[in-house]
């Protein structure tokens, strides 16, 4: 095979394609970015088995400038082409594959040969049910995905908690994540097509969500279908695949308190830079917990009985509501829920000491969806 490109959109598709590629795996062929050329375009295929990002570069793209000379398909390893691609002296990069899959790389008075392998013995990716994609609202999509995935588990033991779960209503989409000492959960709207459901619930490894918000631009329109225990998402000219996580998700709904005994509204940034301040001891200390106190018009945070010192810091309030409480958290879960809101109001419901917190906006969207809410496991101190 040989063909010609601009080095910075040929850059970019690699750098996308890379992100798939593993650090280690014991097939030695996904160390590897996949080019097939085809009369059409390039497509460049980088995978670690559970996730495949497919890129195409087409030649009527006036921007490539490629230009294909011989069609043909090769694996080459991936750090090492990103590196020589990324320094390569001019914007035009030609790339010439003989009988024995030795790839010549050329820019200006550059010269590099790789050892490649034959393109034929790279994995198959699956076929794409075009019928049954649903198109999703790509900026909700990602804000959806950010505000939810750091309470994935990053326990292997149980690997269906190391995943977002979707599950896909008649007008929304519902994301949840937990790592059973604390959630979240947000609702999107859907606009559907009548009777189209390409699934009714999922869950979708976090590497995956991760890499998608990512590499997919805010005004792209993303698609995304199931078929054979595979997610695939595509935007402009990229593919993204992935395995499906297999398990019975939690009931995650029986989880969410559906009544409270003391409520508190806080303004999330500035409640949030408390706790900061706060952790600041707590993370010098065995537990890594903080103290939260609500009476008599009073609302305080502290770490107490750390062998490095003690703080204590008085809270300002837009309300506190009910009965006075004394209750304990890990700061760095409160830190993830409250950075999720932004700089806005937020409600938090208590129900005893030991009980789940559940955070939530104050202004509730006038339509039935219950946007965004996190909950927190208290840590249980003598």
């Amino acid at each position: 095979m040989k063909f010609t490109i601009n080095r910075t959109i040929f850059t970019q598709q690699i750098n996308n394609v890379q992100r798939a590629i593993p650090s280690k795996t014991t097939i030695n062929i996904l160390y590897g970015i996949k080019l097939a050329v085809s009369e059409q375009g390039i497509t460049l295929i980088g995978s670690d088995a559970d996730i495949s990002i497919e890129s195409f570069i087409a030649t009527s793209d006036d921007i490539a400038k490629l230009n294909i000379e011989k069609t043909g398909e090769i694996v080459l390893p991936a750090r090492l082409l990103s590196e020589i691609v990324k320094k390569l002296p001019t914007d035009e990069v030609e790339i010439d594959v003989d009988e024995r899959f030795t790839a010549t790389i050329t820019s200006g008075n550059a010269e590099f040969q790789i050892i490649g392998i034959n393109g034929n013995e790279y994995p198959r990716l699956p076929e794409i049910d075009i019928e049954n994609q649903i198109v999703l609202p790509t900026l909700t999509f990602k804000k959806m995905i950010n505000q939810t995935i750091f309470a994935a588990s990053n326990q292997e033991s149980r690997p269906v908690l190391t995943g977002i779960h979707l599950v896909l209503g008649e007008n929304f989409l519902t994301a949840v994540a937990t790592d059973s000492h604390r959630l979240s959960q947000r609702q999107i709207p859907l606009q559907l097509e009548k009777e189209q459901t390409c699934f009714e619930a999922i869950t979708i490894p976090k590497k995956t969500m991760s890499e998608l918000a990512k590499i997919v631009p805010d005004e792209s329109e993303l698609t995304m279908s199931v078929a054979n225990q595979q997610i695939i998402f595509h935007f402009d000219q990229i593919t993204i695949y992935s395995r499906l996580l297999e398990g019975n998700y939690p009931a995650t709904d029986r989880l969410i308190p559906t009544t409270t005994e003391t409520e508190l509204v806080v303004n999330a940034s500035d409640f949030l830079q408390a706790i900061d301040r706060a952790s600041l001891l707590s993370h010098e200390g065995k537990n890594n917990i903080v103290h939260l106190e609500i009476d008599n018009n009073k609302v305080e945070l502290s770490v107490k009985g750390n062998e490095i010192g003690n703080v204590a810091e008085e809270i300002n309030y837009e309300s506190a509501d009910g009965e006075a409480l004394k209750i304990s958290f890990n700061p760095d879960y409160m830190k993830d829920a409250l950075r999720s809101f932004g700089d806005i109001l937020v409600k938090i419901q208590f129900n005893s000491p030991v009980r789940p917190m559940l955070l939530s906006s104050l202004e509730k969207n006038e339509s039935a969806y219950n946007e965004l809410i996190q909950l927190l496991t208290p840590v249980r101190t003598h």
